[in-house]
């Protein structure tokens, strides 16, 4: 069974957010790798807020930079949103680096716009680790669970992001269009290191504050070589009422 659980709150600083069920058949993790000034993206970002609208899947929007010299530079991107698909690629050895492309729970990839690939994806990688995110005065705590067999170590991300930005873009490929991005990372870092067995961190809410963004997640990750991604075991996300 997969295990994504989505936590709302109304506020951060009501200081206690109240979980949401657990999901009963919750899909996966998508990561879509999209950029401003690539005129094929568009319809893959609507894709992406079609998943994003749903409550079984955690959709995330990472904007690249490499494209910026088509004319327009990408208002959303981040190196580190680039360097995580080139991460990705170099973990398959495969040299796919291309936009709109689709990442299903860390596994599996494709052109971001082809729906039906990302819906097969959904039904065949599954997450196996719960993961649940509560708030606590001035701690967010994060709580992962045992897994049912044996599995390698794996990284605790912790991923900020804002639910939606609309940008006007003026040059390039694009120019002319108003696009919604939906889902848009911001900041990601590791966090800690889990071994298989249940473990708790505590993040500071000042560190929320900080980033300024409107929710973040959390994504239990194995490498499949060192510091590069493979298969997402578990996810959660939760509002910050920022």
């Amino acid at each position: 069974m997969t295990d994504v659980r989505i936590i709302s709150a109304a506020a951060i600083g009501a200081l206690a957010l109240t979980a949401a069920p657990a999901l009963a058949s919750p899909a996966g993790v998508i990561e879509l790798f999209t950029s401003e000034g690539c005129s094929s993206c568009p319809p893959a970002d609507k894709v992406l807020a079609g998943y994003a609208g749903r409550a079984d899947v955690l959709a995330l929007s990472y904007n690249v930079d490499y494209w910026d010299y088509l004319g327009w530079k990408d208002t959303l991107a981040t190196p580190d949103n680039t360097q995580r698909q080139r991460d990705y690629s170099s973990g398959r050895g495969d040299g796919e680096v291309y936009t709109p492309q689709a990442i299903v729970d860390g596994a599996d990839y494709m052109p971001g716009g082809e729906q039906d690939k990302i819906d097969t994806a959904l039904t065949k990688d599954k997450l196996s680790v719960p993961v649940d995110l509560a708030m606590s005065g001035d701690a967010l705590t994060v709580k992962v669970g045992a897994s049912a067999a044996a599995m390698p170590h794996a990284t605790l991300w912790l991923v900020f992001y804002d639910r939606s930005v609309t940008v006007p873009i003026g040059r390039g490929e694009n120019d002319g269009r108003t696009i919604t991005y939906t889902n848009v990372v911001r900041k990601l870092r590791p966090i800690a290191m889990w071994t298989g067995a249940p473990m708790s961190v505590d993040l500071a809410r000042s560190e929320i504050e900080n980033a300024k963004a409107d929710h973040l997640a959390i994504l239990l990750q194995t490498e499949v070589k060192e510091g590069l991604p493979g298969p997402i075991l578990g996810a959660a996300s939760i509002a910050t009422g920022l």
